[in-house]
């Protein structure tokens, strides 16, 4: 659509944030909104630079990598051994996911059979 105001981050998640981060410090909504704003620019702001230098690199697709160098060129390099170690746990959950997944098809039960068993122990337990 074109329309910066659709790509805002959602202030529930925001306000998730801030409440974990001070939880004893109450935030105006000005200033909640003001943090909204900060985050949405600071994204686009590094999704861009990442944009072009995974262009300079003749690549089609932004790699983590990418998004480290941008933080770098753009003066974030205090950042980059936060982010590692976030890329890190990241990459740990998706591998645990492909496995968990690849353990059911392996299993040889259609997920549509393994979702009736389910409904059955549900309806058991519900008895």
């Amino acid at each position: 659509s074109g329309n910066d105001d659709d790509l805002t981050i959602p202030r529930a998640a925001i306000n998730k944030m801030i409440k974990e981060t001070l939880p004893n410090v109450r935030v105006a909504n000005d200033a909640r909104e003001l943090v909204v704003n900060c985050c949405t620019e600071f994204i686009h702001l590094i999704s861009s630079e990442a944009n072009e230098i995974c262009n300079k690199s003749e690549k089609k697709t932004i790699s983590p990598e990418h998004v480290i160098q941008a933080l770098e060129s753009l003066g974030f390099g205090s950042y980059i051994s936060e982010v590692k170690e976030v890329l890190q746990e990241c990459k740990t959950v998706a591998l645990k996911r492909r496995k968990a997944s690849s353990r059911l098809e392996n299993l040889g039960i259609p997920e549509e059979e393994l979702l009736r068993q389910q409904q059955e122990l549900f309806a058991k337990v519900s008895e």
